[in-house]
């Protein structure tokens, strides 16, 4: 009955559509913007690989918190982003307690754990794999298409689990991002144990959440031999 009711109920369904929604486009925001930024740093020689690295890795040395409230200053109206664009389109943005910011917040929260892995696949390709692929008479786009990619995709697959997965129950980011207008499962769960205390109720969406998610990289793992044998 608690699965049925966490399912029959439209508020349910439309926060977890949501929260899907909010977590797929997310990992592929991350994965569009992490896959050139690994690609540009595994390119680099060794010490401005590693400088650049830590540039990635430096935002994590700040609290989650104060980075995650740092937006809502840069996302409010009259804010520096809002200005700008202002000055550009001459509009308000009004994307402050949106489903639009929260996107903003969790692809830049996640961003890091996207390049992390994808820089390792690609820093193990040797550079005379390009080098050959060059002389056979492929073109860059042939390279990244035929060479890069194929040998990329393990770093890939990684980033897109380390990424969906924490971003499909992402709590803190909608609470504050969100400013309680758009929930998402997270969210729902908390308030199942915080304010409603209904906790039978709250651990059946927990483990809904959890059967979804393990769902998700039950059909991701089946799908990988094929993308890889093709």
């Amino acid at each position: 009955m608690l699965f049925y009711a966490a399912f029959g109920s439209g508020l349910y369904v439309s926060t977890l559509l949501r929260s899907l929604a909010l977590s797929l486009g997310t990992t592929a925001a991350c994965a569009l913007l992490g896959f050139p930024l690994a690609f540009f740093i595994s390119r680099q020689a060794p010490r401005t690989q590693r400088v650049l690295l830590a540039c990635v890795i430096v935002p994590f040395w700040t609290s989650f918190l104060v980075r995650t409230y740092s937006w809502v200053n840069l996302l409010q109206t009259n804010g520096p982003i809002d200005r700008l664009a202002f000055g550009i389109t001459g509009q308000h943005l009004q994307i402050l307690y949106s489903p639009a910011s929260i996107a903003v917040g969790m692809t830049y929260s996640y961003l890091p754990l996207m390049v992390l892995p994808i820089y390792v696949a690609l820093e193990r390709i040797s550079p005379d794999l390009y080098a050959a692929a060059a002389d056979l008479g492929a073109r860059p786009w042939r390279q990244f298409r035929r060479v890069v990619l194929p040998l990329a995709r393990p770093g890939l697959i990684a980033g897109v689990i380390i990424v969906g997965v924490p971003a499909m129950g992402e709590y803190v980011i909608p609470e504050i991002l969100g400013g309680g207008k758009t929930l998402m499962v997270g969210n729902i769960i908390v308030g199942q144990y915080l304010d409603v205390g209904d906790y039978p109720f709250g651990s059946a969406l927990a483990v809904s959440l959890m059967v979804i998610l393990m769902a998700m990289l039950f059909a991701l793992r089946r799908v990988q031999p094929a993308v890889e044998a093709r």
